[in-house]
């Protein structure tokens, strides 16, 4: 097998089939991004970081933690529903391939690969993410266990507005895991806008939502007792240090998790447990925050029936099919282009 891995320039031999991993993520770019970014969210209060930051390698891997917590339904729920509902999802669709935005380990996604092996419909695969870890970690795992499909690695932001792979196949676009949460409703509008424009009449489009519930529930997903959201929720001060050279400490702040049953979503916070004063020396700025004031990390949207098919009806798309789980936990919609 030829495998190219254009991030480190190296083709090589393995097996008797093709990888192909792809970098279109520009560090410079990225890094002027991220400058913006901090620069908008800690130059005025209440103090704000985008939760893109979280995904460096260390972040990748307690998130991967998470999904295994107890107290964090949503991954192991949707598995479920993808286990049950696989067959009549591809055959709505009948995709040659697979592309999936913010694929991770792309652990829940061998459910929907299982099942297009087996209905011989699949061609190819292909993960697209930030970390180039998660890429090649995904891709050549997922080569032992389906030597029939080609398989792409594309390392790059998901709201990036490039082409997606395997243009001029059938394809069926994942953006599973209640990813869609973490934008704010016009920024989800304009997301699903732009997976709108860059596919054909008869793709799809497949998507988690997290759907609202009880309060507590909510919270300890986010605020599970072992401590690995909190410490996954603190690295993002660790990745400001390491591309922004700032001078955080994550020691010193909480980690907390809010409900906000106004705008229906769960916040995550990291709260100051002293008066202290951050440097960070690319910007040549300062932060200064008061003992017990809070930077909001992240959000994350829960969705009803109504306002998931309202969204993506904005975007462009019809809702085909809505499934979820016995206790309306989660849900996947799969939509096709109105």
């Amino acid at each position: 097998m030829r495998v190219t891995d254009s991030t480190k320039g190296r083709t090589g031999v393995e097996e008797n089939r093709q990888i192909v991993v792809r970098d279109a993520f520009d560090l410079r770019a990225w890094r002027h991004v991220m400058a913006v970014d901090v620069q908008e969210g800690l130059g005025r209060r209440p103090f704000t970081l985008p939760p893109k930051y979280f995904y460096d390698a260390q972040g990748s891997r307690l998130f991967e933690d998470i999904t295994r917590l107890p107290e964090y339904y949503q991954t192991r729920t949707e598995r479920a529903i993808l286990r049950r509902a696989a067959a009549s999802l591809l055959s709505s669709i009948e995709p040659s391939a697979l592309v999936e935005l913010g694929a991770g380990s792309a652990g829940k996604t061998e459910v929907l690969l299982s099942e297009g092996v087996r209905q011989n419909a699949l061609r190819g695969y292909a993960a697209l993410d930030v970390s180039p870890a998660a890429v090649r970690g995904a891709v050549r795992r997922l080569a032992d266990l389906y030597p029939t499909l080609e398989l792409v690695g594309l390392v790059d932001d998901f709201e990036s507005d490039g082409a997606l792979p395997f243009e001029g196949e059938r394809r069926l676009v994942l953006f599973l895991g209640s990813t869609i949460g973490n934008l704010a409703p016009p920024d989800a509008v304009a997301f699903v806008r732009s997976i709108r424009r860059r596919l054909g009449p008869a793709d799809g489009f497949l998507v988690g939502f997290d759907l609202v519930k009880d309060r507590s529930r909510l919270v300890a997903a986010y605020d599970d007792s072992r401590g690995v959201t909190a410490a996954f929720n603190r690295n993002v001060l660790s990745v400001l240090n390491a591309h922004l050279d700032a001078d955080f400490d994550p020691e010193r702040f909480e980690h907390r998790a809010l409900w906000n049953e106004s705008a229906a979503r769960i916040e995550m916070h990291l709260v100051a447990r002293s008066k202290q004063v951050v440097r960070i020396r690319s910007l040549d700025m300062s932060v200064e925050l008061a003992h017990g004031e809070s930077i909001r990390t992240e959000f994350s949207h829960k969705y009803t029936r109504s306002t998931a098919t309202a969204l993506l009806e904005r975007g462009g798309f019809r809702v085909v099919r809505w499934e979820t789980d016995p206790e309306e936990l989660f849900a996947v919609a799969l939509a096709r282009p109105a």
